[in-house]
């Protein structure tokens, strides 16, 4: 891999600029933003940026959606890919779904012995195919042509409307239902099956179950990055990240599923489980955090409880995947994920349930199913 690029129509703050310097330096690989002009679609940003995309004159890149998690088997991608040999192959990542679910992704019908895709479509209104777009690509460079074809179509339709302002528009392409359309059953696009981990991140609180299969991902594969019990230490239950430079009591219970970021304190009888505690943040002594998310230098005082409802799939259903959930329903909001924006402070002796705190707000009582603007 030679270069990141990352491609949005947000305009780029202090945050994604310091985020982009020190990923560069930890993982010794050029990465940028590039920003879209207009929000362009999943396919016109690509084709927008083909220039930056091929300089340097790649043989292959991937496309990822940054809203999924996944174990990502690019290698495994790679390999499937020049497996195909001959004309320059395209490769979905794919997994199964229930049959329900199915219709709110984009839908997969393949050959079972070539793994060519011979109908794609997104977001079905009746059953399509069990396999499930995952939202992570393997291109080659001849993909352009492809986009460029449903550009040149754009351009034309929008000559034929007196209203319109042209090419402005012509460049919003969508990648699944402008271009994997078309190329169903033509010998070039194909599905990669992955029975590993993959789920979208549609909302803030969904993170809490990207978490916990990131964290069950490095059991395996990395467990020196994961805690663990030793003498004079926390309690740690199941799988916990705790960053070097977090203070973390010894009398503090953690896990399962608990990830603490840098610079963190943890206080003496604290109970932290299915929570994501982010960096410079402070919890005192004999706090609770059950199915939170604790911003940035966010303070939670003694003997508080922070506690959310979490939206798990079905765990009787391997296929089951998590639903997103709307914030309200019934003209209420739903019980969900409790998230504590950045510099939050709650008092001592306080309950916060089930509610979603924005950043730089100083509580002063306990808060149910709300959101504190």
């Amino acid at each position: 891999m030679k270069e990141i690029l990352l491609v949005g129509f947000y305009q780029p703050n202090e945050a994604l600029s310091h985020f982009l310097v020190s990923a560069q330096q930890e993982f010794k690989i050029p990465i940028r933003y590039l920003q879209e002009y207009a929000a362009l679609g999943t396919g016109g940003g690509l084709y927008h940026f083909r220039d930056q995309i091929l300089s340097g004159g790649p043989e292959a890149f991937f496309v990822l959606n940054a809203d999924v998690c996944s174990e990502f088997p690019l290698p495994e991608m790679l390999t499937f890919q020049r497996q195909r040999g001959g004309t320059p192959a395209f490769v979905i990542l794919g997994t199964t779904a229930n049959r329900k679910q199915s219709l709110n992704y984009g839908c997969i019908v393949a050959n079972a012995d070539t793994h060519e895709v011979l109908h794609y479509v997104e977001k079905p209104s009746t059953f399509v195919s069990e396999v499930i777009n995952c939202g992570i690509y393997l291109f080659t460079p001849a993909i352009f042509q492809h986009i460029g074809e449903v550009f040149q179509r754009n351009q034309q339709e929008l000559l034929l409307e007196e209203t319109s302002n042209g090419w402005q528009r012509a460049e919003v392409i969508r990648l699944e239902q402008d271009v994997f359309t078309a190329l169903a059953g033509r010998h070039a696009l194909y599905v990669y099956k992955t029975d590993g981990f993959w789920s979208q991140i549609k909302s803030a609180g969904s993170a809490i179950y990207a978490n916990r299969l990131y964290l069950s991902q490095y059991s395996q594969c990395h467990p020196e990055r994961l805690a663990c019990n030793q003498p004079g230490g926390p309690t740690i239950r199941g799988d916990v990240y705790v960053h070097p430079t977090a203070a973390v009591d010894s009398s503090a219970v953690l896990g399962p599923n608990v990830s603490i970021g840098k610079g963190v304190t943890v206080g003496a009888g604290v109970r932290l489980r299915e929570s994501i505690i982010l960096h410079g943040a402070s919890l005192q002594d004999h706090t609770c955090v059950l199915n939170s998310i604790v911003g940035w230098d966010s303070t939670i005082g003694r003997w508080a409880r922070v506690e959310g409802t979490p939206s798990d799939p079905n765990p009787n259903d391997p296929y089951a995947k998590i639903d997103s959930e709307t914030l309200f329903r019934d003209g209420r909001l739903t019980p969900s994920i409790t998230i504590l924006g950045c510099n939050v402070t709650i008092p001592a002796e306080v309950v916060i349930l089930n509610s979603i705190v924005l950043p730089h707000k100083e509580l002063s009582r306990s808060y149910k199913n709300q959101i504190i603007l």
